[in-house]
């Protein structure tokens, strides 16, 4: 097999990121999010760039799973990353979250979802500072592509029939 010099799985990272954040504008957007649609995001604590009470930081020491249904304020999405208040303990704090950082996806108002890969490249791009988007013009650091089994993934099983 050939090496992928073009980096298709983190293309398609990043293709899939982008549906996300799409996501995320739609519920940012005046009206907020439509009809029952509502979100479950899973992140990892420790990436770079999240920013998160201390005591979630120590509490949930891997990954996170956050909620935007009803309660959340002031979401603002950005080409990289997202900010909203979210309440703990009964007390509004801001997060901030990469998308690079997140890990899964899910809507289950339409049983949709989506999962990402832990790649080095995502962490080491969000450390330096690199946009993870797609179309964006920043530079992309030079780094082996991720292993693959060369398998095809299909997005059959998620859309809705």
């Amino acid at each position: 097999m050939a090496d992928d010099l073009i980096g298709y799985e983190q293309l398609m990272q990043d293709a899939l990121r982008s549906v996300v954040r799409s996501a995320l504008q739609e519920a940012a957007s005046p009206r907020g999010l439509p009809g029952k649609h509502h979100f479950y995001i899973t992140f990892r604590t420790h990436a770079p760039g999240v920013i998160i009470p201390e005591q979630l930081r120590t509490r949930y020491t891997d990954e996170m799973t956050i909620v935007l249904e009803h309660q959340f304020w002031d979401l603002e999405v950005f080409s990289d990353r997202f900010r909203v208040i979210l309440k703990f303990s009964g007390q509004p704090q801001p997060i901030t979250i990469p998308l690079a950082a997140i890990t899964r996806f899910f809507d289950p108002s339409v049983k949709f979802g989506l999962q990402f890969e832990h790649a080095v490249n995502d962490e080491a791009r969000m450390a330096s500072g690199h946009d993870s988007a797609v179309g964006t013009s920043a530079p992309r650091e030079a780094a082996p592509p991720a292993a693959s089994d060369g398998a095809v993934v299909s997005l059959d099983a998620f859309r809705k029939k």
